[in-house]
């Protein structure tokens, strides 16, 4: 196993300092942060992380693929290292598992599949800093803290165009859309398909940092993300877990349902009411689960796979979600990607049967999905690992200046074309802003 350095800090004023840290990072090409907003958490029972926020950073060896025998490369480069790896799935890795393909517009141009062993690491929980590095690189400690406490924050702004946000496909062309999806699971070929569409922004620039952080401030996500990997950036707010392993232990968190926030608190109680007996969410919740249940006992010991949480309402600061978690226990020896493997893509972003949605979202949807709806995480050198759902999420290519952002919602028998369009500007609402504001 690769050795580290494991010092602890205390951190007087750990707010500032988390700034100060992920600004510091931009001097390096290759950043992952992830930040569980632990402070901001609106949930009585919040989604349990292991770190209020860890930062990744400067690549000592690295994984940058197409889908092609990705997984095997993953598993290899894994091997390899024995230690930590921070880095992303994307969608397209579909291809790798299934006899699927992906030929759509993409003016992103991620890899599909891209992971790091940091030199640099991180870890924040309270106000304790764990500082990680490679030994060789344990002399830079205490050059890097006092560079990342007296960090001079930017003032300039890196805008140098006016954003404007068009859409892939026009209200009209979307309806059309859902009625063909509507029509295949009349005729029995789905029960349920995720259907996305992009909003996206040509020869235009940002500021990656000010905009992450102005889309983390509006909606305080547990599962938050700033990565950079070259000149390619992902802002994530999303509010979804992916999956988690803890030794023995495999939970997956699927969100499926969604209710705007109330104006206040009585409205807001009124909503959670609605959301909870609304039976169109719980019937898309439900499918997912199944599918989730069935893809984790793929790989789970025998009658180990439990529903421990069905159609909960979690409270956010833009709406409010209906999350169902599932449990599987496994063998020690049981290899930590052929568990993802086993699940992915998630079954929140594809839809029952998984293969027929998958299809179905290739034939209608106009944009390759790539990073979006993939995941983004992290492997621990014993093989734990934890991975969010790649949704509520700004792409940036800086080369292209090319800007993404894609929104969808689970189509059903019951799924009225009118309310899904709400339901896709309702959840696209707080990346418009961002863009347009910051």
């Amino acid at each position: 196993m690769t050795k580290r350095t494991n010092t602890i800090f205390s951190i007087d004023t750990i707010d500032e300092f988390k700034i100060n840290l992920l600004a510091w990072s931009q001097e390096y090409k290759k950043v992952v942060w992830l930040d569980s907003n632990t402070k901001n958490n609106l949930n009585a029972n919040p989604i349990q992380s292991d770190f209020d926020a860890v930062l990744a950073v400067d690549s000592f060896s690295e994984i940058s693929s197409d889908y092609t025998n990705s997984f095997s490369k993953l598993k290899e480069f894994q091997k390899k290292t024995k230690d930590y790896i921070f880095g992303y799935l994307g969608y397209d890795l579909k291809n790798d598992i299934e006899k699927l393909n992906s030929n759509n517009f993409d003016g992103l141009k991620f890899p599909d599949v891209f992971f790091f062993q940091p030199k640099k690491m991180f870890f924040i929980k309270g106000n304790i800093l764990e500082v990680r590095y490679l030994l060789q690189f344990e002399s830079e400690i205490e050059s890097d803290l006092l560079e990342i406490k007296n960090y001079k924050l930017s003032s300039k702004n890196s805008n140098s165009s006016d954003i404007k946000i068009k859409l892939r496909i026009h209200k009209d062309d979307y309806y059309s859309k859902i009625n063909k999806v509507l029509a295949h699971i009349l005729r029995g070929n789905i029960y349920e398909v995720s259907f996305c569409q992009e909003f996206f922004a040509e020869n235009s620039t940002i500021d990656p940092i000010k905009v992450y952080q102005n889309l983390n401030k509006i909606s305080s996500p547990p599962f938050a993300t700033f990565l950079k990997a070259d000149d390619k950036f992902l802002l994530s707010a999303s509010p979804e877990r992916f999956i988690k392993r803890t030794g023995n232990t495999v939970i997956s968190q699927p969100i499926k349902g969604t209710i705007k926030r109330g104006e206040n608190s009585s409205e807001d109680k009124d909503f959670v009411f609605q959301l909870e007996n609304d039976s169109k969410e719980r019937a898309e919740n439900i499918m997912i689960v199944d599918l989730v249940r069935n893809d984790l006992s793929k790989t789970a010991n025998k009658d180990s796979v439990k529903v421990t949480e069905l159609c909960k309402v979690y409270t956010f600061e833009q709406v409010h979600q209906l999350i169902s978690t599932i449990e599987s226990k496994v063998e020690t020896e049981t290899n930590s990607i052929d568990i993802i493997k086993s699940l992915f893509p998630m079954g929140s972003m594809t839809g029952a049967p998984k293969i027929a949605a998958m299809q179905i979202i290739e034939e209608l949807e106009e944009t390759k999905r790539g990073l979006y709806s993939g995941a983004v995480g992290y492997f621990s050198p014993t093989g734990d690992f934890d991975f969010n759902v790649i949704i509520r999420s700004i792409l940036y290519n800086e080369t292209e200046r090319y800007i993404s952002y894609s929104v969808g919602g689970a189509i059903t028998a019951k799924s009225v074309p009118e309310k899904e369009y709400e339901e896709c500007l309702l959840k696209a609402k707080a990346m418009r802003e961002v863009l347009l504001n910051s």
